[in-house]
């Protein structure tokens, strides 16, 4: 998958494509071009969210219908529905709304809908990634490496179940230090990843979801107890890869606990002949 320019939240200007998209926008319409980009255009949304969504599900990460993927591309984002299985989704299945028409959170504006479905509940939380961190691209799995991560933190105890913490190991590198900072974490630094406790509709986690954000303002990721995670970057290259890191965290922490191996760990920094 190539990767797609870095997006900030509105500061880049739209390129050809986007203003022409822009321009065929109809808000009385049913704007079935922007679900139906040509097949060769591998980058646009409505042709990556169903790849991504096929290839999570070999994954183990969209089961069940469950899990999903949103991407925003300048002021338009494009929502898997929900409900559906992941691995057979096309993008006429995809919904997709304006960031600036969404004044209201419980009644949303649609620029397309498909003829059947209905969007994500998934939907608000992807918007506070969208909105809140300038997110390009919003991914929700329910990986049962991070959920067994939220049930051994919990078997921790009040207190000690609010985050995941892990340093000393070389997949932390795969993360940013946070949003609007440069670079990327050492191998010696700590991943934190805060974990929220889950509800019995998706929807409601929004406000949990975005209490996590403030609190812990470098995360790119939130786990919810029992359910799964989501996580977002800058683009898709950004969360599909911090996706992909996070797993391979969660799983490997699982495993360390079962050897009876600490996640966080005092390692002496080699010095090298660069000085670094």
């Amino acid at each position: 998958m190539s990767k797609r320019p870095e997006a900030s939240l509105d500061s880049q200007m739209p390129d050809a494509d986007q203003k022409r998209r822009r321009l065929d926008i109809s808000e009385n319409g049913d704007n079935a071009h922007l679900v139906t980009p040509e097949p060769h255009d591998h980058d646009h949304p409505a042709n990556l969210i169903p790849a991504l969504c096929a290839k999570f599900w070999t994954l183990g990460w969209v089961t069940g219908t469950g899990g999903g993927c949103s991407i925003r591309d300048d002021d338009l984002v494009w929502v898997a529905p929900s409900g559906v299985q992941k691995e057979l989704m096309t993008s006429s299945d995809l919904f997709v709304l304006s960031v600036a028409q969404q004044t209201d959170p419980k009644n949303r504006v649609y620029l397309h809908k498909p003829p059947a479905g209905r969007p994500s509940q998934c939907t608000p939380l992807f918007m506070a990634a969208f909105t809140k961190r300038g997110a390009g691209c919003c991914i929700h799995t329910h990986s049962h490496w991070a959920v067994l991560v939220t049930l051994i933190l919990e078997s921790q105890g009040p207190e000690k179940d609010k985050a995941f913490e892990i340093n000393n190991i070389e997949q932390v590198k795969g993360f940013g230090r946070g949003h609007q900072k440069q670079g990327n974490l050492d191998y010696h630094d700590t991943l934190r990843i805060p974990v929220i406790e889950n509800t019995s509709h998706e929807e409601d986690l929004t406000e949990f979801l975005e209490e996590a954000m403030e609190k812990y303002p470098d995360t790119y990721a939130v786990l919810v107890r029992r359910h799964g995670v989501y996580v977002w970057g800058d683009n898709v290259h950004k969360a599909k890869t911090m996706c992909e890191s996070l797993d391979y965290l969660f799983q490997l922490a699982v495993e360390m606990k079962q050897l009876g191996l600490p996640w966080i760990s005092n390692v002496s920094k080699v010095v090298t002949s660069s000085g670094r």
